[in-house]
């Protein structure tokens, strides 16, 4: 009787969305939707343990979303808040930024002065146990809500590094506060720097906040560092390149298969004052840096340094559904304003600047907490001081980047 209940839901709610004319036409989903309640039947009467009919269909929903593309997800009620939270700006957890990178749970990078940072957990670990169990084919939602928790709690994982595992940590949440800014200073010769780490609600305003600040304490040129920012928000990323282009500019368009996926975004307020810019991006530079990135250097209003970014280019859209689960669905794709495709093609420098990563034997296991009082001597950073001698080469550079531009 069950069965038959939820064999009817599923029609009955199929030819509400479609129509019957449209489901006549739906190359067999009849019968399919058919086999797929057949399936659920032989579980229900066969597997060895009674089964939850909830669980089949999250289980159902999450493979079907699933075989999509990497980043179209099923998100059950607890994983929907969870990403609900990102955009708040705290949370409770251990401090990292992470992305599912070549099928591995990758750091991207460890926030300063938090429990992850005070482990010793670097850019580039791959997180392959939380709680003792494997994240092989984790999402990367069910990591964040396993990572998170209350403050105060405690949460085990296991790390690998340079292809070695390294013995299980245990680390304490804390509560983790999201600036938008990391830094924001004036390093040497009029030279500005802006460390962006977030692309979320408020980032726009305190970009604004930083930019003038820098601006009275005579700020000629401007390294805007988006190394390791993993993206965020479609419309703040807009915010942001909108302060740099020129009014009615392009700034990113998107391209789906219904018009209303397909949408352009130009420049709308007047922007700061036209001093020379660097862009520094690498690997870990993704979605929304990508579009602030693309975006200056199509336009030819600055200059990007560093390594090849992550092309990370579709958009998601996020649907609620009943039960307070939702869908994140990819119904579209960035493109840059001269028409490149962003989705795993990533943003190439203007200046690939790579760094050497020379990893030492007894490097190996995690360090620990360094002694107060005593720092590690700060490492060169060859990215950053590339872009600051192309900055202080600005009248010459600009001659020949004009010429390039016009040809």
């Amino acid at each position: 009787m069950k069965l038959r209940w939820l064999r009817m839901i599923f029609i009955l709610t199929l030819i509400l969305e479609m129509g019957p004319v449209a489901l006549a036409k739906s190359d067999g989903m009849y019968e399919r939707l058919k086999l797929f309640a057949d399936a659920i039947e032989v579980i229900r009467r066969e597997y060895t343990e009674e089964v939850d009919s909830q669980k089949l269909i999250y289980g159902a929903l999450k493979g079907m979303l699933g075989s999509l593309d990497p980043h179209s997800q099923f998100m059950e009620p607890d994983l929907y808040q969870e990403m609900m939270i990102q955009t708040r700006g705290y949370f409770g957890g251990l401090g990292i930024y992470i992305a599912i990178k070549d099928g591995l749970l990758t750091v991207i990078s460890p926030l300063e002065d938090t429990p992850a940072s005070l482990a010793g957990i670097k850019t580039g670990d791959a997180i392959v146990e939380i709680e003792g169990e494997t994240t092989k084919e984790i999402t990367l939602l069910e990591a964040v809500k396993n990572l998170r928790g209350p403050e105060g709690t405690k949460v085990t994982i296991t790390i690998m590094r340079e292809g070695k595992i390294l013995p299980e940590v245990t680390l304490t949440r804390e509560r983790i506060d999201l600036p938008s800014i990391k830094e924001a200073k004036i390093i040497e010769d009029g030279i500005g720097y802006i460390r962006l780490i977030e692309f979320r609600e408020g980032t726009s305003a305190d970009l604004e906040k930083a930019l003038k600040d820098l601006e009275k304490e005579g700020m000629e040129s401007l390294v805007l560092d988006l190394r390791y920012n993993h993206g965020g928000l479609l419309d703040t990323a807009v915010e942001v390149a909108d302060k740099f282009l020129p009014l009615g500019r392009l700034i990113v368009y998107t391209e789906g298969r219904k018009q209303s996926q397909s949408r352009r975004y130009l420049a709308k307020e007047e922007p700061h004052p036209n001093y020379p810019l660097a862009v520094l991006v690498n690997e870990y530079s993704a979605s929304a840096s990508e579009i602030v990135a693309g975006a200056i250097q199509d336009w030819r209003r600055g200059f990007l340094v560093g390594t090849k970014t992550f092309g990370k280019g579709s958009v998601q859209t996020v649907v609620p559904l009943g039960d307070g689960s939702a869908l994140r669905l990819t119904t579209a794709k960035y493109f840059t304003p001269k028409d490149r495709c962003i989705q795993d093609e990533g943003i190439e420098p203007n200046f690939p600047i790579e760094i050497k990563k020379i990893v030492k034997e007894e490097e190996v296991e995690l360090p620990s907490i360094p002694e107060e009082g005593k720092e590690e001597k700060e490492r060169p950073d060859p990215q950053l001081e590339r872009a600051i001698d192309l900055l202080k080469a600005w009248p010459i550079f600009k001659e020949i980047y004009s010429l390039e531009e016009e040809g």
